[in-house]
């Protein structure tokens, strides 16, 4: 029987070393991913039963809800104590679910759409919102979001999601989780767990207005 040397057992012992990290890291990203998972299902069911959630977007965290459903929306004016005279935005997961509610895209929209910078757009005459959603003069604004939390959630939902920001009308916006007070975190239905630890601040979209005949301005650059 050969012999165990000490550099043997220095071999295994690094051997177990590498094993255990790896252990610990594909753990770890399932346990992320389960995580995920989940509050995106808690997301879904509060908002599916007309419910309002706080959640991450693509920009500041939100106050949201179904964008089809009235008395959803109208909880988010008692929430943010707004006017239902300000319209407020919706979120979606895709072109395919843009094109769903406002018809086809201008190259020069899609191209808006796609930026690397969240861009919300004020398109005229919208298909299945909820009546609150809309200005005076029947527009509406959506933006697609590509963050994960805020497009999977869509996803599940299959409709457009309300996205204004979580705080009082008037007050500052919070550019992060914590600066969200307590007043808004209380008068909603459900807090979404993840992306309550991002640190970096966020800024609010641009914004850009169709107007009549397709001349696009720029409200919020």
């Amino acid at each position: 029987m050969p012999s165990i040397t000490i550099e043997h057992i220095a071999y295994v012992q690094i051997w177990l070393l590498d094993f255990s990290g790896f252990f610990c890291s594909f753990v770890a990203n399932m346990d992320r991913k389960t995580f995920f998972e989940n509050e995106l299902l808690r997301c879904a069911d509060v908002v599916s039963r007309g419910g309002v959630i706080a959640y991450p977007t693509d920009t500041v965290w939100g106050i949201g809800c179904d964008s089809s459903d009235s008395g959803s929306v109208e909880k988010v004016f008692a929430i943010k104590r707004r006017s239902d005279a300000k319209a407020l935005i919706s979120l979606v997961a895709d072109e395919e679910m843009l094109e769903a509610v406002v018809g086809p895209l201008s190259a020069e929209i899609r191209e808006l759409v796609r930026s690397d910078r969240p861009t919300t757009v004020i398109f005229e005459h919208p298909r299945g919102l909820a009546p609150e959603m809309l200005a005076a003069d029947g527009s509406a604004a959506i933006r697609m979001t590509r963050e994960p939390f805020s497009q999977q959630l869509c996803r599940r939902l299959g409709r457009p999601l309300v996205s204004t920001s979580a705080n009082v009308s008037g007050e500052p916006t919070p550019a992060r989780f914590s600066d969200i007070s307590g007043e808004i975190l209380d008068a909603v239905d459900y807090v979404a767990g993840y992306g309550r630890d991002e640190a970096e601040p966020h800024a609010p979209s641009r914004i850009v207005k169709i107007a009549a005949g397709g001349e696009l301005v720029f409200i919020r650059k």
